[in-house]
């Protein structure tokens, strides 16, 4: 591992390539990152040796939150839609990665709508590292190279910036990708009320994008 690369990572968590997006795609479709990455990273860890930010359960065993304040600027990703705003709405196919399926997404672009405030939390998503590495090899043949992970139990895979110190539900859409491990999910099958709860929350609500969509 690089010097840089050790910077990314600490006795708990690091900072997983995928979540990178979020400081190095300057059109991420979600929240885009200014703060230093290794700053970051130390951060997160220092929040959760405080004792007040502790790990909370995702939607399986290998995936957890951590949910602290907003130290890093980073503006709320979401949109409410209404009658005003909803003419405002685009829809198209995009990907997170080259080597996943594109699916179909919808968004407010951010010059229609402006740009939206800071939030008052993040939620920061963690998958474990035997969970990172098993979806690192199912997507292997996809890759030019198998990445090495660092040595922490806790990868960073993405952050979200929301008001509340909650999980807000993942979209339809990542719950049927995250079904189908040799296209960039998880593995996990789909959980019925889980996505119907999906459905009920995204209905109502748009991701607010810079630029043109990745799939997320």
């Amino acid at each position: 591992m690089s010097a840089a690369d050790a910077s990314l990572c600490g006795e708990v968590f690091f900072l997983d390539g995928f979540a990178q997006r979020q400081w190095d795609n300057p059109d991420y479709s979600g929240a885009i990152i200014s703060f230093d990455k290794a700053e970051f990273t130390k951060k997160i860890h220092e929040f959760h040796a405080s004792g007040d930010y502790p790990l909370v359960d995702g939607y399986a065993p290998f995936c957890k939150h951590l949910f602290v304040p907003n130290f890093a600027g980073a503006k709320t990703s979401t949109l409410k839609i209404t009658e005003e705003n909803k003419k405002n709405l685009c829809s198209g196919y995009s990907a997170r990665i080259p080597a996943e399926l594109p699916v179909l997404t919808r968004w407010f672009p951010m010059e229609a709508v402006g740009e939206p405030p800071e939030s008052k939390m993040l939620d920061i998503i963690l998958y474990s590292r035997e969970q990172l590495i098993k979806e690192n090899q199912a997507m292997d043949a996809k890759h030019a190279a198998e990445p090495i992970l660092p040595d922490a139990p806790w990868g960073i895979i993405s952050i979200k910036a929301q008001d509340a110190a909650y999980e807000l539900p993942m979209q339809p859409i990542t719950m049927m990708r995250n079904s189908m491990i040799e296209e960039g999910g998880s593995g996990v099958r789909v959980d019925r009320a889980q996505y119907d709860a999906s459905v009920a929350y995204w209905q109502d609500h748009a991701p607010i994008i810079k630029g043109q969509p990745n799939g997320d």
